[in-house]
């Protein structure tokens, strides 16, 4: 059922919890409002859920997450959704697109969300539920297409429907640290958690999601470096890190080398390194210290100089004015010197004398 961008106002009537066997149902951009209906929890074969761009408000329905556990597309955007993100949804094991993105969404990211196998393994959904490949090229027709926001643009999907994953939690009010078991949904393709109140640091194990194309952290509170794991995502050409509190030296390397727009990194005051116009101190502290060595060495070569020829001047005028004006002195002084050459003459006399007696 697609009644997609249309003028339709009013609630969900309660009576569409009697289509049982709906495969799809898209409302999106309509001006429906108040809350989802609990009769849509008897739909359980739903595998596309899309009522974005609309004034759904209240709280987000645990139900979704406990009845509708065929979903694979779960599209909420864009509307007034508030209260917390119920972490039941993360029984949709199936589910490839998440998108609350644009709701006034509060409390954590839910940790349970690592149970998103369809963003793990691709295709395991079909092995899971007994969805033959049949039955899903006539849903993939019958739907038409997908639009998501992925890396900073819109995109329309259609064809690869399949192929599609993505988590966009984006524009909310959420807060707390970015769990680190997201690191497991390794089929991630867009991850997208900006313009929220998101603390701590970025996880380290994001670098373990190796088919990630676009990553959106932007406009949060993030803080500490950004993790080198990143330089890992050999597909990752959509980086959005502005406007957090991170710090440290930009990870290089691979694919961070070729991510080299400073825009990624604005408002960031305490980042440096390339892109950036600003240099870490490691940088600047090798040529520095080492200039400064060369300054310092050739400082002291002259102070070594003038040093010594200050002391022989001092010491040569210091024993002669003794002596010139001492006579005692004098007297000693030229008597130590005699002795001393008489003794080495004798020395080497008496040497002489009997190595010539022994070896004739």
């Amino acid at each position: 059922m697609d009644l997609s961008n249309n003028n339709i106002t009013g609630e969900i009537p309660p009576s569409m919890g009697s289509l049982t066997w709906l495969y799809s149902l898209d409302l999106n951009s309509n001006n429906l409002y108040g809350e989802l209906p609990s009769e849509l929890q008897h739909c359980k074969n739903l595998l596309f859920l899309d009522l974005g761009n609309n004034k759904f408000s209240r709280n987000i329905p645990i139900w979704i997450g406990e009845k509708l556990l065929n979903l694979r597309y779960l599209q909420l955007h864009s509307n007034m959704f508030d209260g917390n993100i119920p972490p039941q949804l993360a029984r949709l094991t199936a589910l490839q697109v998440l998108d609350l993105s644009n709701n006034k969404l509060s409390g954590s990211i839910p940790r349970s969300f690592s149970n998103f196998i369809g963003m793990m393994v691709l295709s395991v959904w079909d092995d899971i539920y007994g969805i033959g490949l049949e039955l899903q090229f006539d849903i993939f027709t019958y739907i038409g297409s997908l639009v998501l926001v992925m890396k900073g643009n819109t995109y329309t999907y259609s064809k690869i429907l399949g192929e599609v994953t993505t988590m966009d939690l984006s524009g909310n009010n959420l807060s707390g640290v970015i769990p680190e078991e997201i690191g497991d949904l390794r089929q991630l393709r867009n991850l997208n958690f900006s313009r929220n109140h998101l603390v701590g640091m970025i996880p380290e194990k994001i670098g373990d999601m190796l088919s990630l194309e676009s990553l959106d952290l932007s406009s949060n509170k993030l803080s500490g470096a950004i993790p080198q794991s990143l330089s890992k995502l050999t597909f990752l050409d959509y980086l959005n890190l502005s406007y957090n509190n991170l710090s440290g030296r930009i990870p290089s390397g691979t694919q961070m080398d070729t991510l080299d727009d400073p825009s990624i990194y604005i408002g960031n005051a305490y980042l440096c390194g390339p892109p950036t116009s600003k240099n870490c101190s490691g940088d600047t502290a090798a040529p520095n210290s080492t200039s400064n060595y060369a300054n310092g060495s050739e400082t002291s070569i002259w102070w070594l100089y003038l040093g010594m020829g200050v002391g022989f001047v001092a010491g040569f005028w210091g024993v002669y004015a003794i002596l010139l004006f001492h006579g005692t002195w004098r007297y000693a002084y030229f008597r130590m010197i005699d002795n001393f050459f008489d003794n080495i003459y004798v020395t080497v006399v008496v040497t002489m004398n009997r190595l010539k007696n022994k070896y004739g």
